[in-house]
C-alpha cells in the first residue's frame, strides 16, 4: 500500500468516526435535504475555511480540520442524495446509510488513486489554500449544474464535482495532519 493510499485511508478513519457518531446522536436527518441544500452547506464550510485562511484569526474556537472533514461527510451525504432523491423523513437504517457512506467513500479513493497516478503526486507540491479555492471552484460549477436541472453540454456531473471536493477535502487533512 502506498503512502498515500495510507495517509487517505487514515483521513478517512477520521471522517468515518465524527460520521458515524453523528449518526448515532442524529440518525439520518439529513434525509430530508435537497440536493441544493447539501451543496450550500459545503458552500458554508468552504467560505470558513478560505475566511480563516484570508484573515488569520477565528472567533469561533474550531479550525480548518473539522471543517474539511465538514466538507467531505457532506459530499458523500450529497452523493447519496443524488442516487436516492431527497426524504421526508429519515427513512434509512443506519446500516444502510453505513454502507451507502462506505460504497461512497471507496469510489473516491478509486477516483484519488487513478488521478494521482496520472498526475504523479502533484497535489503533494500545492499549498493548501489552493485546496479551498479548487473545492469552491467545484461548489459553483455544481450551483451552476443544479440551477440548470443537472443538464451539462460537455461538463461531468454533480457527482463528479461531488467527488473531487472529497478527494481535495482529504489532501487537505493530509497536508495539515
Amino acid at each position: 500500500m502506498s503512502t498515500t493510499e495510507k495517509q487517505f485511508d487514515q483521513a478517512v478513519a477520521e471522517c468515518r468516526d465524527i460520521f458515524l457518531k453523528k449518526l448515532n446522536d442524529y440518525g439520518g436527518a439529513w434525509r430530508i435535504m435537497r440536493p441544493e441544500s447539501v451543496t450550500d452547506q459545503i458552500f458554508i464550510k468552504a467560505k470558513r475555511i478560505r475566511s480563516i485562511e484570508t484573515k488569520g484569526v477565528t472567533l469561533v474556537n474550531e479550525g480548518i480540520r473539522p471543517e474539511l472533514i465538514g466538507i467531505i461527510n457532506y459530499a458523500i451525504i450529497g452523493l447519496i442524495q443524488l442516487e436516492l432523491g431527497f426524504s421526508d423523513t429519515d427513512d434509512l437504517s443506519k446500516e444502510q446509510i453505513k454502507t451507502l457512506y462506505e460504497n461512497y467513500i471507496q469510489k473516491a479513493k478509486e477516483l484519488m488513486l487513478a488521478k494521482n497516478h496520472d498526475y504523479d503526486e502533484a497535489w503533494r507540491s500545492m499549498r493548501t489554500q489552493s485546496y479551498t479555492d479548487l473545492i469552491l471552484m467545484k461548489i459553483h460549477r455544481t450551483k451552476e449544474i443544479e440551477d440548470h436541472k443537472g443538464k451539462t453540454l460537455i461538463s461531468e456531473g454533480i457527482d463528479a464535482n461531488y467527488f473531487d471536493m472529497i478527494n481535495y477535502a482529504i489532501f487537505g487533512l493530509i497536508q495539515t495532519a
